[in-house]
């Protein structure tokens, strides 16, 4: 998956109605699960009248320690008719970090499971294509302790990697956190061990 990864960060909607059943997409950026489980309940809440609200969300990043943690959520459709088309769609559109959600209003019209993949499936895509979706870098924090001598050597190897400083302190001893890229974390810390050891 590399070192950038895409997700929602501006929601946007989605609809599709087939058969005189409404199928209404929201999608959200969320971080946990705690944020899917309270914006669920907010549509719950929101939609208390609806006859489903099915779900599916994926949260974090392959490879970067914290895995990946997706659930797709049926709400009594029939077993993998919602969550799982939902699901698929933010797979396709390479996404994580996102909470994709369909509310469906019953026409009265039963439309069977492909019916219902379909509709749910449709939905999620026309909520993705109205999402702000951006790609994002995933970082690495490297803090790094040199005394003050060594200042123009640390800030000439920061002036030509870039990495995002995100804390410093100037004492007898100076302490460096910067965040960069993985793909570019080994290069930085090797050049910053060459300075340990050449000093």
């Amino acid at each position: 998956m590399g070192d950038s990864y895409k997700t929602i960060s501006a929601g946007g909607e989605g609809f599709y109605s087939e058969k005189r059943s409404k199928f209404l997409a929201f999608a959200h950026h969320v971080e946990s699960e705690q944020d899917v489980k309270d914006i669920v309940a907010e549509y719950r809440k929101k939609y208390y009248d609806a006859r489903h609200v099915c779900y599916a969300y994926i949260i974090g990043v392959d490879g970067v320690g914290n895995g990946m943690s997706f659930r797709m959520n049926d709400d009594g459709e029939p077993s993998s008719t919602a969550g799982k088309p939902i699901h698929g769609q933010m797979v396709k559109a390479e996404l994580t970090d996102t909470l994709i959600i369909v509310v469906r209003y019953y026409g009265g019209v039963n439309l069977g499971t492909s019916g219902l993949i379909v509709a749910y499936r449709e939905a999620a895509s026309d909520c993705i294509a109205n999402s702000t979706i951006e790609e994002r870098i995933i970082e690495e924090k490297i803090e790094y302790s040199f005394a003050y001598p060594a200042m123009n050597d640390v800030m000439k190897i920061v002036k030509d990697m870039q990495p995002r400083i995100v804390s410093q302190t100037f004492d007898n001893t100076c302490t460096i956190t910067m965040a960069i890229r993985t793909s570019q974390a080994p290069q930085l810390k090797k050049r910053l061990e060459q300075l340990s050891f050449g000093k």
